[in-house]
């Protein structure tokens, strides 16, 4: 998806894979500019010459057409290939040229500039590991089962639309951690106390919380005008599972302001005290 930028500037993920490493260390580093938006354009599976002139050309186009020259964020191996890529007016930023390049030196021992090996299952069993604990998450998505709680390596609650469901697969996607979730609702809170299949796992239960106003947003585009999206409504499930949650001894964040990143971090902290 691209999106509009006032400055004018167009930024290209390039990569003789999937492209997914050149975006990630892209996006951490546009991050930086949080005053600024950027037109995103991703050119993957560039692998051979003449897809490097295509996007070379592209690139070229591109910078014409905004009277800027693009931003580049390469992750290009083959160096003949990247080079010329390079030979476009433009600003590149080369994953192998500032970080590999100086490692063969300090170590004195060359890399193996094998395409696709930032996203190589070199490892095979943790590689067998992430999948197996997607698999898991999925399964256990929303309290859909409880079955096998006890190999979970956390318990995600909170009212529904908190947020539970990206962490739990960002968790298990980027870590290899098997993570349930659980909504708490209007039930739990008559009843006062956990759903019954959580409580032989509290211990393992992590919580998540939101402000208000922002669920009730999140709800209105889901099902708008309901007493389910109403604020009023939003604010006594809030309160109820805070309550519950301060009352079990169930630590909790609010994911209002934090990326998913910031959630998961704060939740590997935890997982690690423990």
């Amino acid at each position: 998806m691209t999106s509009s930028s006032p400055s004018g500037r167009t930024v290209f993920f390039v990569s003789d894979g999937t492209g997914i490493t050149a975006e990630t260390f892209g996006n951490s580093i546009l991050a930086q500019f949080d005053s600024l938006r950027f037109s995103i354009r991703r050119l993957p599976f560039v692998n051979a010459l003449d897809k490097a002139d295509a996007a070379r050309s592209t690139i070229e186009k591109q910078g014409r057409r905004d009277g800027a020259r693009p931003i580049v964020f390469s992750t290009l191996v083959n160096p003949t290939i990247a080079e010329r890529v390079k030979l476009a007016d433009a600003v590149h930023m080369d994953m192998f040229k500032t970080f590999v390049e100086p490692l063969e030196l300090e170590l004195g021992v060359k890399s193996s500039h094998t395409i696709g090996r930032f996203h190589h299952a070199n490892d095979s069993e943790s590689y067998k590991n992430r999948i197996e604990a997607i698999n898991f998450s999925l399964a256990h998505d929303d309290g859909q089962s409880s079955r096998n709680l006890a190999d979970a390596d956390t318990i995600l609650i909170g009212v529904s639309r908190s947020g539970k469901t990206p962490t739990s697969l960002y968790l298990s996607m980027q870590y290899g951690l098997k993570v349930a979730n659980y909504p708490l609702i209007p039930e739990d809170f008559d009843r006062d106390r956990l759903p019954d299949a959580l409580v032989p796992y509290k211990a393992k239960c992590f919580g998540l919380t939101i402000d208000p106003m922002r669920l009730s947003d999140i709800r209105q585009e889901r099902r708008p005008d309901s007493r389910y999206a109403a604020l009023e409504n939003c604010r006594a499930e809030i309160a109820a599972a805070e309550t519950l949650m301060r009352r079990e001894g169930i630590q909790w964040l609010s994911t209002t302001t934090k990326s998913i990143e910031e959630i998961a971090t704060t939740i590997l902290s935890q997982l690690k005290t423990q």
